[in-house]
């Protein structure tokens, strides 16, 4: 299946006016909800005895490649690098929405699919990604208690911190790393919220309770158009302040027309760097809503995937599509006012029953620039890999790993987005699925049956460029209070070309 980006975002931007209509009475089926495998009562991780089952027979790919499992049994894996020897090394991200709280790991995959511990954290998951540089481990530590952190971990597991107090605690994390041609450390910072304002949505994912004057940072100055919103009568929010909130501002904190936010590094939505040895953070770019998946590719263009809004909060965006983007230094890519280069304040991206999203930004630091390809809404497009030999594949396609939906927390879908890897031709923004799940119906295997993908977070070629190695989250299912993620389900795949050693 091949999608021209053009095409993509017309197409997207007419079901959402056909479906308009209906969205509001049917229910929601995103790939999480009515499971067979999980309960949906209760809160937290399921703690279901069964072993996950995994089969390579059930993933399609395309004609010529072929699928392996390399090991499993991992809890909440991000992502994979490898060592001076092709070694692969996971990581497992100690921390799941959910409020799942676990031990953050780096582990060894061994030629038997059993796995060694190399270094361990403490509770300030998740680890979100690992690369491998020079002889040491960099790993992006999520910061859900004590704000994140770029750690170096040598191969007899010495961590040492590179950075640390970034802005972390909130809804998005830190992100990545990936080693930059000029050898410093890039890293991604996702926002504290959905759409730049505090909100009960927030309460739901656990840090406004814990941390009830954090809120998003811009990176420069920004001048407020003095939008505020009011929040839901929650129980939950009844010893918080009070309720107008605005953008950049603890929650119960009102702005004013022409108000100014001083910008600071480290700031919310950005993507930074920092040398090898540690240092301050350098600014690369901002405006980015969750930069999840970071890479280079082969003529050395640093290239990211953005997590789109979501249908929560005090202010909600619907049909807003998960994005690829070509990342020029110093440039601003449109949070909180734009999504994939358009303004929020337009009809197909008012929720259906509310008012179109307001602009919290009296002026925009520059035009926003248009994104190589839009992805699907929801769809959690995260881990990102270029292919670098004709051996796998042409040089220069990018391939993201869809985690999928998280509805109906995240607004309401009529059916699974996602679950899947992607194929995208950066030149021309084309679309194609790579490794999906066979059948007739999209969605990871606890809901559509099988025993094949359930939730791809994280993609990485080998230092061969010979075999993509494909990290699968596990199982997660959804259900009205929130995600039920599943202990000891995460996968590690692997593809290759058919005949390959």
């Amino acid at each position: 299946m091949r999608i021209p980006n053009s095409i993509f975002t017309a197409a997207a931007a007419a079901a959402a006016v056909l479906v308009g209509g209906c969205y509001s009475i049917l229910p929601s089926s995103g790939g999480g909800q009515s499971t067979s495998i999980l309960s949906s009562s209760g809160g937290g991780q399921s703690t279901a005895s069964s072993a996950r089952q995994v089969d390579p027979g059930d993933v399609a790919v395309p004609a010529g490649y072929r699928v392996e499992v390399v090991a499993t049994g991992f809890t909440y894996p991000t992502g994979v690098a490898f060592d001076d020897n092709r070694v692969p090394h996971v990581v497992e991200a100690g921390y799941s929405y959910g409020e799942s709280f676990t031990t953050p790991r780096l582990v060894r995959v061994n030629k038997d699919g059993t796995t060694t511990e190399v270094a361990r954290g403490g509770q300030n998951g998740p680890w979100t990604g690992v690369t491998y540089s020079r002889g040491a481990f960099f790993v992006a530590e999520g910061g859900q208690l004590e704000g994140g952190r770029i750690l170096r971990i040598s191969a007899d597991g010495r961590t040492t911190v590179l950075i640390e107090n970034l802005p972390g605690q909130g809804d998005h994390h830190t992100n990545g790393p990936v080693v930059g041609p000029d050898g410093m450390i890039y890293f991604g910072q996702g926002t504290a919220t959905n759409s730049g304002v505090v909100g009960e949505d927030n309460l739901k994912y656990g840090w406004l309770k814990r941390f009830p004057a954090f809120h998003d940072i811009p990176c420069r100055d920004v001048t407020l158009a003095g939008v505020n919103y009011g929040t839901k009568d929650e129980p939950a929010a009844a010893d918080l302040p009070g309720a107008a909130t605005g953008a950049f501002v603890p929650f119960g904190t009102a702005t004013s027309r022409g108000q100014v936010v001083s910008g600071r590094i480290p700031c919310s939505g950005a993507v930074m760097k920092v040398p090898p040895s540690g240092g301050k953070p350098e600014l690369v770019a901002w405006g980015f809503r969750n930069p999840f998946g970071l890479a280079f590719a082969p003529d050395g263009q640093l290239y990211l995937t953005d997590n789109g809004y979501d249908d929560r909060g005090s202010r909600p965006v619907w049909g807003a599509p998960d994005v690829l983007w070509r990342v020029t230094p110093g440039t601003w890519y449109g949070w909180p006012d734009h999504s994939a280069g358009q303004r929020l304040n337009q009809e197909h991206f008012k929720v259906p029953g509310k008012g179109a999203p307001q602009l919290l930004l009296e002026s925009t630091p520059n035009p926003p620039p248009r994104p190589v390809a839009s992805l699907g809404v929801h769809a959690s497009s995260n881990g990102l890999d270029f292919s670098r030999s004709p051996a796998f594949a042409a040089a220069g396609q990018a391939f993201i790993a869809e985690f999928g939906d998280m509805a109906p927390q995240t607004g309401k879908s009529l059916h699974p987005v996602g679950f899947r890897v992607i194929r995208v031709d950066v030149a021309s923004g084309r679309i194609e699925d790579f490794m999906v799940n066979k059948g007739d119906k999209n969605g990871p295997a606890s809901k559509i049956g099988g025993a094949g993908l359930e939730r791809p977070v994280g993609v990485r070629f080998d230092p061969a460029g010979s075999a993509l190695y494909v990290v699968d989250f596990g199982i997660m299912s959804m259900d009205v209070t929130g995600p039920k993620p599943r202990e000891g389900t995460g996968v590690l795949w692997r593809i290759t070309r058919a005949g390959a050693k």
